[in-house]
C-alpha cells in the first residue's frame, strides 16, 4: 500500500460508501466486490445523506429497492448463503420503525451465522432537535435507543459519532463478517447529522483492497486426540453441517468418508453436502430426518461432527444419540466444537479434515457400513413411495416429488418455516452439491419468497441460466409476499410453489399430537373467524406482475411447473394440499416441547405421559 499525506474530504455518507465500493475478495482466482450491492427503503433518516451518496456508486453497488426491511434483511441472507458467506449485501433503513423492521432479520443472520452489513439511520447527535419524528425516547437514558436492541441480534454493533469513526469500524464490520468463527451481521448506526458532517481522510484509506477468508489450521494436539478416538470407534458416523459448505470442503468430507469407510448423516442446514446417490450418505438426521439415519445415530458409538452447531432438530433434543456415544466435533467457532463434552478440534472444515485423514489409519468395519446402508435402501423406498401420487390427497411431499424430477440438477430451492422445512429435509433427492437453502436456523416464516429473491439476485451472477424455486405455505405467503413485485421489477426471475393448506397446518398439528383439540391455526378453527374463504393467490400474484396459474393435483402442477422453467419472469403455481393427511410420518426423532404438566383435559395429560416418556434417553451434556 502507498504511503501518501494525500486527504480527501468527503462526508461520513460519502466515505462509508467509498470505502466499501473499493473493497473486494478472491474467489477462485477472481477477484469480485465483496459486497454485491445492497437494499434500501428511504426515509428522513437515511435518503438526503447515505441516499446521495449511494446515487454516486449505483453501477459498482446496486441498490434494490426494498418494499419491506424485513424482507430486504431476509433477501441479504439468501444472497449470502448463496455466495457461501463469501459476499454480503447492505441493507439501508431510515430511523425509526424502518430500522427496527430490520431485527428479525438480523435474529436470522446470526442465528445462521451470515454476513450482513446493516447501515441504519438513528438520531441527532447534538439532540437539538429532540425528539425528532420516530426517535423512541428513553427517559433515564437519552443515549439508549431503538438501534441499541440490535446488540444482542448482531456480531458487531457501532454508532458513529464522529466522521473519522469509520476508518476504524468499517475494517472491523468487515473483519467480524469474513471470520470463519464470528461471521454474522454487522451494524452501524449513523446519526442524521453525522451522516452529512465531513472530515478530511487520508486517501490511503480508499485504495483497493482484496481480502481472502482465513482458515485456521486445527491445533495437532486436538488431531492427535481426535485420531485416538476414531481409531477405537466400532460404529462411527459423520454429521455434516452447513460449516461443511461454508469452507468449501464437500471434496475433503467425501474423500474423508470414503477413505475410511464412514456413513455421513446431513443436517438440515448441511443438505447438499453429498448428492443423495453416494453410497455413504445415510440421509438427513434427526426431527425431521430419515429413519435411516437416525438408526445409525442411535447406535453410533463416535460421531464426528464437522461444521454444525448441533441444533435440537439435528439432535433429537439430544435424544438421538446412545448416552456413551462419544462426540467429536470439528468447528472452526469453539463455541459449537465444545458442544455436549466434545473432543474439541477447533479449525477450519477443508484443513481439519485434510489433517484428521492423513493422521487416521482406519476403516470402519464392514458389517457396519452395510447396515447403514440397508437402512438408506429402505428409506428411499419410503420416500418413493411417500412422494408418489394417484388415489391420496395432495400433499407436501407429492409437490416437492414432482419438481425433484424436473428440475435440473443446479437449480436452488429454498424452503423456510411451517411444514415444508421438514418435507423438503426428508423427502428432496440432492441432484447436486450445495443447491439446497432450508432457513432453520431461525425457523423464519417469510423467509421463503424474500430468501429465494435475494438467493436469485447472486445465483444470476453466478449461474444465470439456472432457476430459483421457492416452496411456500400460505401461511408464510400472506405474512409476507412483497418481493414477488420485487423480482419481477428486478426481472429475477423465481419459481413460487405455493402450498394452500388453509392456514397454520403444522401447528395444528403439533397441537393435535400433543392432545389438544385444534385451536386457531388452522382458519377453519378460529373462533374470531365468522366465515372463513380462500384467498385467490393466483390473483393476488398477477397483480403483483407474476404469471401465475392454479392447479387441482400433482399431475398438473408437473405441467405447470415445465411452463414455468420455460417462462422468462416470475412464476407462481398454487395448488391446495391437505392439512391432515400426506405428512410424511417416519424418520422423526423425539423433540422437546413444553406440554402441560397439570390439566383437566384428558388427551391432553396421555400426551403429556407419553412425550415426557422418551426424555430418560436425553443425554444431559452441557
Amino acid at each position: 500500500m502507498t504511503k501518501t499525506n494525500d486527504t480527501v474530504r468527503l462526508t461520513t455518507a460519502q466515505a462509508i460508501i467509498r470505502w466499501l465500493s473499493n473493497q473486494y475478495i478472491e474467489i477462485d482466482g477472481e477477484e469480485l466486490r465483496l459486497c454485491g450491492g445492497g437494499f434500501g427503503i428511504f426515509g428522513h433518516g437515511n435518503v438526503t445523506c447515505l441516499g446521495e451518496a449511494l446515487n454516486g456508486v449505483k453501477e459498482e453497488l446496486p441498490l434494490y429497492r426494498g418494499q419491506n426491511e424485513q424482507s430486504m434483511g431476509f433477501a441479504a441472507a439468501g444472497y449470502a448463503k448463496t455466495w457461501l458467506r463469501q459476499r454480503f449485501m447492505f441493507c439501508t433503513a431510515s430511523a425509526g420503525p424502518g430500522t427496527a423492521n430490520l431485527l428479525t432479520s438480523a435474529a436470522l443472520a446470526h442465528a445462521n451465522r451470515l454476513p450482513m452489513l446493516l447501515l441504519c439511520g438513528d438520531t441527532f447527535l447534538t439532540r437539538l432537535p429532540d425528539p425528532v419524528l420516530q426517535q423512541l425516547e428513553n427517559y433515564n437514558d437519552p443515549t439508549f435507543g431503538v438501534n441499541d436492541a440490535f446488540k444482542p441480534v448482531t456480531r458487531f454493533w457501532d454508532r458513529i459519532t464522529h466522521p473519522a469513526q469509520v476508518i476504524q469500524s468499517l475494517p472491523s464490520a468487515i473483519a467480524t463478517m469474513l471470520d470463519p468463527a464470528d461471521c454474522g451481521p454487522a451494524f452501524l448506526g449513523l446519526p442524521q447529522d453525522v451522516q452529512g458532517w465531513t472530515y478530511d481522510y487520508p486517501t490511503v484509506f480508499f485504495e483497493k483492497k482484496v481480502h481472502r477468508i482465513r482458515r485456521q489450521a486445527p491445533d495437532t494436539a486436538e488431531i492427535a486426540d481426535a485420531v485416538a478416538c476414531l481409531s477405537q470407534a466400532k460404529r462411527p458416523m459423520i454429521i455434516a453441517g452447513g460449516g461443511v459448505q461454508y469452507s468449501r470442503a464437500v471434496t475433503e468430507l467425501t474423500a474423508f468418508a470414503e477413505k475410511h469407510q464412514i456413513p455421513v448423516v446431513e443436517t438440515i442446514a448441511g443438505r447438499a453436502n453429498l448428492l443423495a446417490t453416494h453410497p455413504l450418505n445415510i440421509g438427513p438426521i434427526g426431527v425431521t430426518g430419515s429413519d435411516s439415519a437416525n438408526a445409525i445415530a442411535e447406535k453410533a458409538d463416535v460421531i464426528l461432527a464437522v461444521g454444525t452447531r448441533l441444533q435440537d432438530f439435528t439432535t433429537g433434543s439430544w435424544t438421538a444419540f446412545a448416552k456413551d456415544a462419544q462426540f467429536v466435533s470439528l468447528n472452526a467457532a469453539r463455541h459449537d466444537a465444545a458442544k455436549h463434552m466434545s473432543l474439541t478440534v477447533v479449525g477450519d472444515a477443508k484443513l481439519g479434515l485434510t489433517a484428521l485423514s492423513d493422521a487416521l489409519d482406519y476403516t470402519a468395519p464392514s458389517d457396519w457400513v452395510a447396515l447403514a446402508q440397508d437402512e438408506r435402501k429402505s428409506w428411499d423406498a419410503y420416500v418413493a413411495d411417500n412422494v408418489s401420487f394417484g388415489n391420496r390427497p395432495n400433499s407436501y411431499a407429492q409437490a416437492i416429488g414432482v419438481v425433484n424430477d424436473l428440475v435440473d440438477p443446479r437449480d436452488r430451492v429454498v424452503a423456510a418455516a411451517g411444514g415444508l422445512p421438514a418435507e423438503v429435509t426428508a423427502n428432496w433427492r440432492t441432484l447436486d452439491i450445495g443447491t439446497v437453502d432450508v432457513e432453520f436456523g431461525f425457523s423464519c416464516m417469510g423467509y421463503e419468497i424474500a430468501g429465494a429473491w435475494g438467493a436469485r439476485i447472486a445465483q444470476a451472477q453466478r449461474e444465470p441460466e439456472r432457476d430459483t424455486i421457492t416452496f411456500c405455505g400460505d401461511g408464510s405467503y400472506m405474512l409476507m409476499n412483497s418481493d414477488i413485485y420485487s423480482s419481477v421489477l428486478s426481472n429475477k426471475k423465481m419459481i413460487v410453489l405455493v402450498l394452500d393448506n388453509g392456514g397454520f397446518a403444522v401447528i395444528n398439528k403439533l397441537q393435535n399430537n400433543t392432545g389438544n383439540e385444534s385451536f386457531n391455526n388452522l382458519l377453519a378453527d378460529c373462533p374470531t373467524i365468522s366465515e372463513p374463504f380462500a384467498v385467490d393467490f393466483t390473483a393476488h400474484a398477477a397483480s403483483m406482475g407474476a404469471t401465475s396459474e392454479r392447479v387441482a393435483n400433482p399431475a398438473e402442477l408437473a405441467e405447470a411447473f415445465k411452463r414455468a422453467q420455460a417462462s422468462d419472469k416470475t412464476y407462481v403455481i398454487v395448488m391446495d394440499v391437505d392439512p391432515y393427511e400426506g405428512w410424511t410420518t417416519e424418520g422423526h426423532t423425539w423433540w422437546e416441547v413444553g406440554t402441560p404438566h397439570i390439566t383437566e383435559d384428558e388427551n391432553v395429560r396421555a400426551a403429556h405421559l407419553d412425550w415426557e416418556s422418551t426424555r430418560e434417553k436425553q443425554r444431559r451434556g452441557v
